[in-house]
């Protein structure tokens, strides 16, 4: 193994190209681009119209990569994805926003990699328990309730749908 070179950049989340920045670093290095660029576009394909950070570890040697990609907060997930502002100051009382159960899902496979969670049923957890403390509900329903729905099964169809994804 040889020495390794880091390329810290922001991609649009499923469109990053061969041109700048992230080619010009990549050119001297033996690094196949296009195989770089197809990775990281497969990376962060749910990230589509956000800027997302992108680690880029080449060994200069063999060619040999990884990409690490960063991800915002849950939260800002959330309130992108609902294209509102922010959460509630006060998310017992004042609801400001419902989330469909698919956009948990899809939040949860977005930020995965930095969740406790064992698997996608966890994840959603997660996510719905920063929706809760945001004043956001799913699918209509108060964020607790959908939790213990998702604990008696009742969304096991639409979970093992979403993990063949």
């Amino acid at each position: 193994m040889g020495d390794k070179t880091t390329i810290s950049t922001l991609v649009e989340g499923g469109s990053a190209s061969a041109g700048p920045p992230l080619g010009p670093e990549l050119g001297p290095l033996p690094a196949d681009v296009g195989e770089v660029v197809s990775a990281i576009n497969d990376k962060t394909k749910d990230f589509d119209g956000m800027e997302v950070p992108v680690d880029v570890e080449v060994d200069e040697e063999t060619g040999d990569f990884e990409i690490e990609v960063g991800t915002p907060p849950v939260a800002q997930l959330i309130f992108d994805e609902l294209g509102i502002d922010g959460g509630s100051g006060e998310p017992n009382l004042d609801k400001v926003a419902d989330m469909d159960f698919s956009t948990a899902c899809k939040i949860a496979r977005m930020k995965s990699s930095d969740l406790l969670a064992m698997d996608l049923r966890g994840a959603v957890k997660e996510v719905i328990g920063s929706a809760n403390s945001a004043g956001i509900t799913v699918d209509g329903k108060d964020a607790y309730e959908v939790g213990k729905e998702i604990d008696e099964g009742k969304y096991d169809d639409q979970l093992k749908n979403e993990e063949g994804i």
